[in-house]
């Protein structure tokens, strides 16, 4: 079976408290969640925007978005974040060319993702030992979503721990078609499962929930604990 060979069955997925890990570098409060719907954000960004660079820059790539698919209102920032700051080197499901909205079912899938992503980018830059602070956000997932957990019917190099060439050529293929994203299984945390959502529509509420310090030694994160001041 190859991947233009994959077909999978559309699945509702209604996960009330999915995780999704961020750094802190990136904004907690959004111009998305100041407003309560597209109007006020037009009014709110002609106003701030065109003479506020910060504003500029929070907002990102908004015409990344059609605007029928904008999320507005407290929790929606995070979410559109994902889609109008994309990554130019891509993800498991993107070579970069567009946005995908990650996210866990539980916690410690999120933290076996982010462990495993940012440590590799520790270690090839040569950071010294230092503690990266995280944001965690509790996030309603609820979207009719093309199913990729079934080892049967999706070949093996969809979940391929590090080549993603394969699932880029289904995240495009599915996207191009107006796909709402993909369910997957976690390859960092056994038993764990994924959302990658391909537009913002099946993210809702995506709120703080923690602080989390993850504990650099120079060569591997040693521990993960919360900040509780």
């Amino acid at each position: 079976m190859t991947v233009d060979d994959v077909a999978p069955a559309l699945r509702r997925v209604q996960w009330v408290q999915a995780c999704r890990i961020v750094p802190t570098r990136y904004p907690s409060v959004f111009l998305y969640d100041r407003v309560a719907d597209a109007d006020d954000f037009d009014a709110l960004y002609a106003l701030e925007a065109l003479t506020n660079e910060r504003i500029r820059n929070e907002l990102g790539q908004i015409e990344r978005v059609p605007r029928a698919q904008r999320l507005f209102g407290p929790g929606s920032g995070p979410i559109m974040a994902a889609f109008t700051h994309v990554n130019p080197n891509g993800s498991r499901f993107s070579a970069g060319g567009y946005g995908v909205f990650y996210a866990a079912r539980d916690r410690a899938t999120a933290v076996a993702e982010t462990r495993y992503h940012h440590a590799r980018f520790l270690a090839a830059t040569g950071q010294p030992a230092m503690h990266l602070p995280m944001r965690l956000y509790h996030v309603a997932i609820d979207a009719r979503l093309h199913d990729l957990r079934n080892n049967l019917t999706v070949p093996p190099d969809i979940h391929h721990p590090d080549d993603y060439t394969a699932g880029r050529a289904l995240g495009a293929r599915l996207h191009a078609a107006g796909s709402a994203g993909v369910v997957y299984r976690s390859v960092r945390q056994p038993k764990g499962q994924n959302v990658g959502l391909f537009n913002p529509l099946g993210a809702r509420q995506c709120l703080h929930a923690a602080h989390l310090l993850y504990a650099w030694d120079g060569q591997a994160f040693v521990d993960i604990y919360e900040k509780l001041a």
